[in-house]
């Protein structure tokens, strides 16, 4: 029997196009004819952007991650959330004003930024109906989405899988078995105050790596024996230096920081518990677990990826990208020349130039370790003619698309021409 590998898509905003050059790298080391490398898939925030992006549609690994490729490289701000000033000045006023009035009982959620055109290129983009079939065909044993209910605080996967997947309950942590749809997505990718929460039955719900506190146990209670991450953190402790001199910390940097806390922190930690529960495990029999009462206990293997440089850093290479009445604001913040600012602008920087560059890293870091990768999936070495098969995908991750939507319908095949 095969052991069960599960694929942990963090979340990051527009860092997770890096996960599709990771992606796209395990395509090319993998054999051409691979449907579904990874039986069991979790994901938050825009990683379960990414995961639905794979369980969503037919078609082999290759072509998957291929279709993903060309959605990211088509993407700009306008295909997320509305730009125009007067629309972001609108929600400012909205928020401030349900401050003043101290009244809980507004009509609608509030949010600095209106993300509707998000809404309507996930419904064109995901084919919902896809994870039935997979799953009914064994070729996807259970897709988690998680979410956080802003009413209790607790860290809630949504969850479609397999009949003998149960639910499960831990501290602030808890499942729903249901039937995905884009309401769950829009929920896990709410940023805090940048985008609306989202109503769920009674409660309403923020963006999943919010009180995640154990972001590889979604992975593991759907059944996976292994886990493949693909970090959006930069490798190492810390890439940029120290600042010459102490400064106050601009908005988008503290901004900047909150979401590293949010988004990176929580998944290196509780990495670093598994390691060690693995390395209390692993030297010890069937026998010893029992006596010792850890029975239900396992070694759990992994291999990360993650940014090789760092992703702040890229982002203030492609402020020039952003729409203007963002960009204004940073440039009036002061946030793009100071250290550590770009840390804000790498999630929020949805533009083809910088989500290009950051797929063209995931693939370079993917190539980089694919003697661990191609251990990891037990696959040979190729030979050295098909080995030059698999040069880096540049061409197919550069040149805008006209036609977002129109392109993906393309790659899905519905409007009957071949990409």
């Amino acid at each position: 029997m095969s052991v069960k590998t599960g694929l942990i898509l963090a979340g990051g905003g527009a860092r997770a196009a890096y996960q599709v050059g990771v992606l796209r790298g395990v395509a090319a080391l993998l054999p051409p004819d691979v449907q579904q490398p990874f039986p069991i898939i979790t994901g938050t925030s825009a990683g379960a952007i990414n995961a639905l992006g794979l369980a969503g549609r037919s078609g082999s690994f290759r072509s998957r991650t291929r279709a993903l490729a060309a959605v990211w490289a088509s993407l700009d701000s306008d295909a997320v959330y509305r730009t125009d000033a007067g629309g972001v000045m609108r929600n400012g006023f909205r928020m401030l004003w349900a401050l003043l009035r101290n009244n809980q009982a507004n009509e609608r959620p509030l949010a600095l930024l209106d993300n509707s055109p998000l809404r309507r290129l996930l419904n064109d983009i995901i084919e919902f109906k896809r994870v039935d079939s997979a799953i009914a065909k064994g070729e996807l044993e259970g897709l988690g989405i998680t979410s956080m209910n802003y009413t209790n605080g607790h860290s809630t996967t949504f969850y479609q899988a397999q009949d003998h997947v149960k639910p499960w309950t831990r501290a602030h942590r808890r499942s729903v078995p249901c039937q995905l749809t884009v309401d769950h997505l829009m929920a896990s990718s709410a940023l805090p105050t940048l985008f609306p929460s989202v109503r769920l039955d009674t409660h309403y719900f923020g963006d999943g790596a919010l009180r995640q506190s154990r972001p590889l146990s979604p992975a593991i209670r759907l059944g996976a024996e292994r886990l493949f991450i693909i970090g959006v953190s930069e490798s190492g402790d810390d890439f940029e230096e120290d600042p010459q001199s102490e400064v106050a910390p601009t908005i988008p940097q503290v901004l900047g920081q909150m979401l590293n806390a949010v988004f990176l922190d929580s998944i290196q930690t509780d990495l670093e518990s598994l390691q060690r529960i693995n390395a209390l495990v692993e030297p010890l029999n069937a026998k010893q677990l029992q006596k010792a009462g850890l029975a239900n206990m396992r070694v759990i293997d992994t291999l990360v990826i993650s940014p090789s440089r760092s992703l702040s850093e890229l982002a203030r290479d492609y402020i020039s990208e952003l729409p203007r009445s963002m960009r204004w604001f940073l440039q009036k913040t002061g946030s793009i020349k100071t250290t550590g600012s770009g840390g804000a602008l790498s999630y929020i920087l949805f533009e083809p130039g910088y989500c290009q560059r950051l797929m063209q890293l995931g693939y370079e870091d993917t190539m980089a370790q694919a003697e661990d990768v191609r251990a990891f999936f037990n696959v040979a070495p190729p030979s050295a003619e098909k080995q030059r098969s698999t040069q880096s995908p540049r061409r197919g991750l550069t040149g805008r698309q006209n036609g977002l939507t129109k392109r993906w319908l393309q790659l899905i095949g519905r409007t009957g021409t071949k990409v």
